[in-house]
């Protein structure tokens, strides 16, 4: 697929098979259903966790190990620096073009993570603003120098939707309003009605939510025993307090405080969970909107089975749903 068709967004709905989008809240068990699926339905994974794109930071993303993969190719992981900026733009480009190399070698691609934003900019027709390095860049010094307050108050009178979407206290996503705005005269704070670029099954894997929060709790308490401290230290060496979006991550934000004195370990673990727990709500939030999801249970014992029950009932035709049925494999050796 050409450089410029990445960037005009034209629809691939013509693809052989659907990509197939296994999202939902963390904790819930997408990424091992990814694997199942991916080895029965002779696919590869390619990540849609925004946190995962960054080398090094493993533990607190809970990043599959290699032998957890069982063979399956991941692609999209371990992209970036700890110091560079998260950026929704260069993600689509990377996870399209291993969607587009997956199909090339005639394997299903599946779309696995919770960051809910880039499954849409991969999946459907979804073009972003330009940006301007220059103008960024002084946005960006008067955010230092002002804060984020001033900040915002010029952006409610500029673009008073927009600020009324963002909070006050998110420089970095004020400061993108502000150069949108300045770039094209207007900022669209809402997202556009979805139209496939590629054809997709959406699976969502969620949990009884007092069972998930339980999850997180273990989940924590195991990254903590890992070595999520460890890893936290040497990413600080790496230049992890100063990326803008590394080090606000779930676990690393908290291991940052704690070893800036600001906090205690036991503290650091306490709001670990909780800033998962409120991060799992909003994922719910984003994904529930979507009618095309189908919801199954992350505990059940026919989980896989239900997954794949999805993928072969998912529609016939050139809108946007499978065009080509699934061929579905044995993992028997």
């Amino acid at each position: 697929m050409s450089t410029a068709a990445l960037r005009t967004g034209v629809p691939r709905v013509a693809a052989a098979s659907p990509v197939v989008a296994v999202i939902g809240p963390t904790a819930a068990g997408k990424s091992a259903l990814g694997v199942e699926l991916a080895l029965r339905l002779n696919g590869e994974v390619v990540n849609a966790d925004s946190m995962q794109l960054y080398r090094g930071m493993d533990i607190g993303t809970a990043k599959l190990r290699p032998e957890e993969r069982r063979g399956v190719p991941h692609h999209v992981l371990d992209i970036w620096d700890v110091t560079e900026p998260a950026s929704v733009v260069a993600y689509q480009a990377v996870a399209r073009a291993a969607i587009d190399d997956i199909y090339a070698r005639g394997r299903v691609p599946l779309l696995v993570g919770g960051s809910g934003l880039y499954v849409r900019a991969v999946l459907e027709q979804f073009d972003f603003p330009g940006t301007d390095p220059e103008l960024r860049a002084s946005l960006e010094a008067e955010l230092a120098r002002v804060g984020p307050a001033a900040l915002h108050a010029r952006l409610a009178e500029r673009a008073p939707e927009a600020a009324a979407r963002i909070l006050p206290t998110n420089g970095r996503r004020i400061v993108r309003a502000l150069e949108v705005v300045t770039l094209t005269g207007t900022f669209v704070a809402s997202l556009p009605e979805p139209t496939p670029y590629y054809p997709a099954v959406h699976i969502g894997v969620d949990r009884d939510p007092a069972e998930l929060d339980e999850l997180i709790a273990a989940r924590v308490d195991r990254m903590f025993a890992d070595g999520l401290v460890e890893e936290v230290r040497a990413l600080e060496a790496r230049g992890l307090r100063e990326g803008r979006t590394a080090s606000r991550a779930l676990g690393y934000q908290q291991v940052l405080r704690y070893l800036a004195g600001e906090c205690t370990l036991a503290e650091a673990r306490d709001e670990t969970v909780q800033a998962t727990r409120r991060f799992v709500r909003r994922q719910r939030s984003w994904f529930r909107r979507d009618p095309s999801v189908v919801w199954l249970d992350g505990g059940s014992p026919t989980l896989v089975d239900d997954a794949l029950a999805v993928c072969a009932a998912a529609p016939v035709g050139r809108n946007g749903h499978l065009s080509a049925p699934f061929g579905v494999q044995s993992t028997a050796q």
